[in-house]
């Protein structure tokens, strides 16, 4: 199994939009800064704010990405708020 997860900061009130398939592994490696030029790195206060299961990486992968492209904080708290926006944007991509 896979997940886009969104992790949030109070701190620097900001976003993170990932995948992984092992969501408490990485959300530690993000506070512990393992990864040295991640985005995460500005803060140490990541909380998952949405774990959406996939079928699959490339599920994954593919929501990753659009929502990168919306490039809106308003639309990051709507699918927070209703993830079923997720599986209707998986939807309309199948068919």
């Amino acid at each position: 199994m896979h997940y886009l997860n969104i992790l949030y900061s109070d701190s620097s009130q900001k976003f993170y939009i990932g995948e992984t398939n092992n969501i408490e592994e990485r959300i530690l490696k993000h506070q512990n800064h393992s990864y040295q030029n991640s985005f995460t790195k500005i803060a140490t206060d990541w909380r998952i704010v949405l774990a959406f299961d996939c079928l699959n990486r490339e599920e994954a992968i593919y929501l990753e990405k659009f929502i990168k492209r919306m490039k809106s904080k308003t639309f990051n708290n709507k699918i927070i708020t209703d993830p079923s926006i997720l599986k209707d944007v998986l939807s309309k991509r199948k068919s």
